[in-house]
């Protein structure tokens, strides 16, 4: 690291003013900073908060939040292959690095593209740049499925920085969640690579080639269009390979066919809880969304009447990515309420628009991104109304 440091303080002055490379010093400082913390202080005399995290620790803790799903994610890739393909006594070491070897490309694009545009907009813009994307680049890898083509991740994740986030100004200014913003793009450009079925391993081996492995989503929805029992059809589905892919036990612990980080409601509550303890995440929100989700789900199990709206309440808060959105996606401080009350709100509408997507609208059964994406937007008009009641009730209770 010594080297490291001696090697940066050597070129420093080439991007100082009056340097060669001057217009490019906040991409150097970005670099700098990255790397090690920064020497300089606040002069400023007076009392001031002092507060050991700042926005790189904070986008850190993430990340390691993060870590749980995207291990799961990549043993997972790994053992769907050798299902498929009909290898029962493949070693954790065999699938691990099937796994590294089809999930790692996505991250790399995922961080080259998205850090590219960053550091082009700070020159351009001259501030420095920013660590918010250092969870965003994490969070579109583990959004996508396995097989995704790496020119699709690398166009949806120029969209959403450019679209998404600069657009409105950077970092702290968007309007709706960056990594579901590069989803939304896909779901709706390219439908057939990352809806309904989505392929458990793209490779060489012919065994696997044209090879498709559906989701719960898809088969909760098929088997309720079809008026068959929901639940039956989860439990039955498959044969050989993949018999009782879809128990209840398999979608709580992630082992079936999914998006690389979304598949494993475990590893998503144990990130979930590293955000909680850390103060990171807000428990409100992730508790609200479980329980919107589960109070719709019960509503519907009364008055409903297709196949669908009787599966039991609690398989929605496994199946699909739920989990993986309440955690990861519905408590991002930018796009969430602030408010205290506002937050439980949020969370609420964001598990039931959820359940309502997935009964009512066939064509999106992956409810948990729209309802994230929608309730974005109305965040700022729960906290307005929340603090205007505040200010409603203050002022009646106010004397003169």
């Amino acid at each position: 690291m010594k080297f490291l440091r001696n090697q940066l303080d050597k070129v420093k002055h080439q991007f100082e003013k009056g340097g060669k490379l001057e217009k490019y010093f906040y991409a150097y400082e970005a670099m700098d900073t990255f790397l090690f913390a920064p020497n300089t202080t606040n002069e400023v005399k007076g009392s001031q908060i002092r507060d050991a995290i700042d926005l790189k620790r904070l986008m850190m803790t993430v990340i390691i939040a993060m870590v749980p799903c995207l291990l799961f994610g990549i043993y997972n890739v790994g053992h769907q292959h050798f299902l498929a393909i009909g290898d029962a006594g493949a070693t954790l070491g065999q699938k691990i690095g099937v796994g590294l070897w089809q999930v790692l490309p996505i991250v790399v694009v995922s961080y080259a593209v998205g850090l590219g545009i960053e550091f082009v907009f700070a020159i351009i813009r001259k501030h420095p740049v920013n660590e918010g994307f250092l969870v965003t680049g994490m969070l579109i890898p583990l959004v996508m499925p396995p097989d995704i083509p790496l020119w699709q991740v690398g166009v949806a994740t120029a969209f959403a920085v450019i679209i998404g986030k600069e657009a409105f100004g950077g970092t702290g200014m968007n309007v709706v969640n960056v990594a579901l913003t590069a989803r939304a793009f896909l779901y709706f450009a390219y439908p057939t690579d990352i809806s309904g079925d989505v392929w458990t391993y793209l490779g060489d081996a012919q065994v696997v080639a044209g090879f498709s492995g559906a989701t719960p989503l898809s088969v909760a929805g098929d088997a309720s269009t079809n008026g068959n029992n929901v639940i039956a059809a989860l439990n039955s589905f498959g044969t050989g390979w993949n018999e009782g892919v879809f128990t209840l036990q398999n979608m709580f612990l992630g082992f079936r066919p999914g998006s690389i980080g979304e598949t494993s409601t475990l590893m998503c509550l144990i990130g979930g809880l590293i955000l909680i303890a850390t103060g990171t995440g807000s428990w409100k929100i992730i508790v609200s969304v479980f329980g919107g989700a589960y109070a719709m789900g019960l509503l519907l199990n009364l008055v409903g009447s297709t196949p669908y709206t009787q599966l039991p309440a609690y398989y929605h808060l496994v199946i699909g990515g739920l989990a993986f959105g309440a955690v990861f996606m519905a408590t991002d401080p930018v796009t969430a309420a602030q408010t205290e009350t506002g937050k439980w709100v949020y969370g609420l509408l964001i598990g039931m628009f959820t359940v309502l997507i997935r009964n009512f609208n066939p064509a999106y059964p992956e409810g948990i991104m729209l309802a994230i994406l929608f309730m974005n937007v109305f965040a700022p008009l729960i906290d307005y109304v929340v603090v205007s009641a505040n200010k409603k009730r203050r002022l009646q209770r106010a004397t003169v």
